[in-house]
């Protein structure tokens, strides 16, 4: 089941330079980061109520955000979805006919577990389960 948005991943070439945004004109204060080396990505968090903003930037030119960021430019990447069960999730998902980009919940930022359905599925949005690692 679905507990709560878990935060808003957003896109960015360097992390350095947008956290002036975050910090200087939003007035948030960064609370972690940490490199995902399974995603070849490095992370920043903020939180703004009970939703975190994850800022991703890429540390591999051929990494899903690299990709991204040369399609699409910066913004918005993924919403990601806080789950009881993650691997309950994907079956429901899957049962239901979505695309799955990740069949097994993967290492993410946080110590989460984390899995992801192809944009195709949800309406162009990238869609993230994650769940605190086991």
């Amino acid at each position: 089941m679905l507990k709560k948005i878990d935060h808003i991943g957003i896109a960015v070439r360097s992390i350095a330079e947008a956290r002036k945004f975050y910090e200087q004109v939003l007035g948030l204060v960064c609370e972690h980061q940490e490199t995902v080396e399974s995603q070849r990505v490095k992370t920043a968090f903020f939180t703004v109520g009970e939703v975190h903003i994850e800022l991703l930037e890429p540390t591999h030119d051929d990494s899903p955000i690299a990709v991204f960021l040369d399609k699409k430019g910066e913004g918005v990447h993924h919403i990601a979805y806080q789950c009881d069960n993650i691997d309950k999730q994907l079956l429901q998902a899957a049962d239901q006919g979505c695309a799955l980009i990740h069949e097994k919940p993967i290492p993410g930022a946080g110590d989460k577990d984390v899995a992801f359905l192809h944009p195709k599925s949800s309406f162009g949005v990238l869609t993230e389960f994650c769940c605190p690692r086991k």
